[in-house]
């Protein structure tokens, strides 16, 4: 190894850094500033929140953000800041710095995507009857009026080309029109990004800055609510062309991205209507397309080409976990090749998301059931992982740390299912604890080792119960088979995991079997409306958030068809004999209540619609069941403001501490 002398700059960050870790050592022995409390809510909305921007383009620098909530104003903050790959001090920076090059100039330097709201189609009062401009009413005549959390406005999120230099240097022939501004989607009514969760992994150039390669699902209206086509379209700037390049492909097809070689990779599932399908990583391959993970018993979440181009990286559920993997991509075609996947990192956390590559090491996002978001590296060769932000740090050093412990379970069909046990700080295994059952939601999304600001398993155990987390039939991490089963099947197999699994830990001499809770949101609240009817009194008490009361009036309601038609088996009026309708549904079985239960409903959740909520409580206030709504009419699916979060947890608690004595 050759011996090279340090330059002043680096001697002085090593200094820092010397300086930094002698301040996190006096952290931790430092018994004043150690002195250790239980988690609280408010401590939680304390924390520092980390988000990645991303690397420089030195790939020296990791840029990221730090948010911030004041309890008292309600509102959030934000600061900048950067920090070498190889560790050290974070230095602030301002927002609009010029360490990242903007994405959405070309990589010519000719053009510059904006993304605008177009107004498309007439939908209000007004835009029928401009004489009528005090009206306030809105016209339908076909599905996806309302998504999610915002009604339907007839406005599209377009992509907008703008030119960077006179049309002269760039050789359009157009003259002054080369500068006016191309919409690629001119007047039709589809948006990109995606709504309502899309941004810019929607659209990318390719690398030489000719082409604009978008993600749409060119639908609309009903056809729309049922689909999940997307497709990825690539727009000429030359011949002001558009092509589809996954024409043949009726799921997914998302998140486009160009190797520095040229090669274009995208994640794709195959099945119409299939939100949860098996999301598989495609390559173009010298104009061939190959599937290059197909064989492999997973799916994926995120994925990064490496620096060369020689393989991908990317991220996906194992074993109640996030881990990242690579796979290696071919140089020539080979017909049934199977290319294998190798792990590249394991433990009890989650690779969360990928950042990007310098050298032979990935910056990630990494979290556990006991810490918030940080960004680490992971070295590629050894999957040795580095901590490179530290802005909890202080705040956990004064938070006692639950454990959480993997226990495996056997399920009625004889499936060894993970299950998560959270235990409170000072666990005493010779006293008796009250025992929570976690019910997740999706139905297949992954219980990892994620960190919640709301369905927070540390603070949970910190309030002195123990936490049940099932990885029950429907989630990814335990191949696909076990991912797919609950579709059409809410009420069957998993319901009995959810009973297997509290079954199984309130054997343990520390629960206390008369002070069991049930809890869940979304389909987990789905879980908590059915157990309620089924549970045979095991349950003190429940707790359902945004859950699914009556399937037929989630039907009839709810906006993604394409949801309902797959997971309930389609529309309650096509068949009499549909379990999800008859057997699995929870209205159905109301009249079994007997057990306090709280009901937590978004007013702009139009996913699952406040109905569901307002069934429910009507039902079990009228058969005399101890209950209560929690109604947040400004929230959605999720609850988002941070004093209705804090009353959210506030009356969460209270519940259980009422009902649990």
């Amino acid at each position: 190894m050759a011996v090279t002398s340090k330059s002043p700059v680096t001697i002085c960050q090593s200094g820092l850094k010397r300086i930094y870790l002698l301040f996190l050592l006096q952290l931790c022995l430092n018994p004043i500033i150690n002195a250790q409390d239980n988690m609280t809510p408010e401590l939680l909305w304390k924390l520092n929140r980390v988000s990645a921007i991303g690397l420089s383009d030195d790939k020296q620098w990791v840029v990221y953000s730090v948010g911030q909530f004041d309890l008292d104003s309600n509102k959030k903050t934000t600061s900048y800041y950067k920090i070498p790959v190889n560790g050290g001090i974070p230095v602030e920076i301002k927002k609009n710095h010029d360490l990242i090059a903007d994405r959405n100039v070309s990589p010519n330097k000719k053009y510059q995507i904006n993304v605008q709201e177009v107004k498309v189609t007439p939908v209000t009062g007004s835009d029928f009857y401009p004489e009528l401009g005090k009206s306030n009413v809105m016209i339908f005549d076909n599905l996806n009026y309302r998504h999610w959390d915002t009604w339907e406005d007839g406005k599209y999120n377009h992509i907008i080309i703008k030119p960077l230099i006179p049309p002269d240097d760039h050789g359009t022939g157009d003259g002054d029109a080369g500068w006016n501004l191309t919409d690629i989607m001119k007047d039709e009514p589809y948006d990109c990004p995606m709504m309502p969760f899309g941004g810019s992994e929607d659209y990318t150039w390719n690398n030489d800055g000719t082409k604009v390669f978008y993600v749409a699902k060119k639908k609309f209206g009903t056809d729309y609510a049922v689909s999940t086509n997307t497709d990825i379209y690539a727009y000429d700037l030359a011949s002001k062309t558009t092509t589809n390049l996954t024409g043949n492909n009726q799921g997914y097809d998302t998140d486009p991205a160009f190797a520095r070689n040229g090669d274009l990779a995208w994640l794709q599932m195959k099945t119409e209507g299939n939100e949860a399908d098996k999301n598989d990583i495609v390559i173009l391959l010298n104009g061939t397309r190959i599937n290059i993970t197909k064989d492999w018993d997973g799916t994926v979440s995120s994925f990064r080409w490496s620096a060369d181009g020689s393989r991908i990286y990317f991220n996906a559920a194992v074993d109640g976990t996030v881990q990242l993997f690579e796979v290696i991509v071919p140089e020539t075609v080979i017909p049934n090749d199977k290319l294998p996947v190798i792990q590249l990192t394991k433990g009890q956390f989650d690779i969360a998301g990928l950042i990007g590559q310098s050298g032979n090491k990935m910056v990630v996002s990494r979290t556990d059931m006991n810490h918030a978001a940080e960004l680490f590296t992971v070295d590629l060769t050894t999957g040795e992982m580095t901590q490179l932000t530290h802005v909890n740090d202080v705040a956990y050093s004064k938070i006692k740390l639950s454990e959480v412990k993997k226990r495996m379970v056997t399920t009625t069909d004889g499936k060894q299912m993970l299950v998560w046990v959270i235990y409170p700080p000072d666990f005493d295994p010779t006293k008796k604890y009250p025992t929570l059952l976690y019910c997740q939601g999706g139905p297949q999304s992954a219980l990892s080792q994620f960190y919640s600001f709301r369905w927070n398993f540390q603070l949970m155990a910190a309030q002195g119960y123990i936490v049940v987390a099932p990885n029950r039939r429907g989630m990814p991490g335990h191949g696909v088979e076990w991912n797919a089963q609950i579709s059409g099947d809410w009420g069957g197999q998993n319901i009995k995991d959810y009973l297997s699994a509290i079954d199984d830990v309130s054997k343990e001499p520390y629960v206390d079997k008369s002070r069991l809770g049930c809890v869940g949101a979304s389909y987990g609240g789905y879980s908590v409306f059915y157990l309620a009817g089924i549970h045979e009194n095991r349950f003190k008490t429940f707790i359902a958030h945004d859950g699914i009361f009556n399937t037929k009036s989630m039907y009839g309601t709810t906006e993604e068809m394409f949801f309902v038609n797959h997971d309930l088996g389609g529309p309650y009026w096509k068949t009499s004999t549909n379990k999800s309708y008859t057997d699995f549904n929870p209205i159905e079985r109301v009249s079994k209540w007997n057990t306090p239960i709280l009901i937590i409903q978004g007013g702009k959740d139009y996913r699952v619609p406040d109905g569901q909520a307002f069934e429910a409580f009507q039902a079990a206030q009228l058969q005399g069941i101890k209950s209560k709504l929690l109604y947040f009419p400004d929230e959605n699916h999720w609850v988002t403001g941070c004093q209705n979060g804090l009353v959210w947890q506030h009356e969460f608690f209270k519940w259980l501490g009422e009902t649990m004595r």
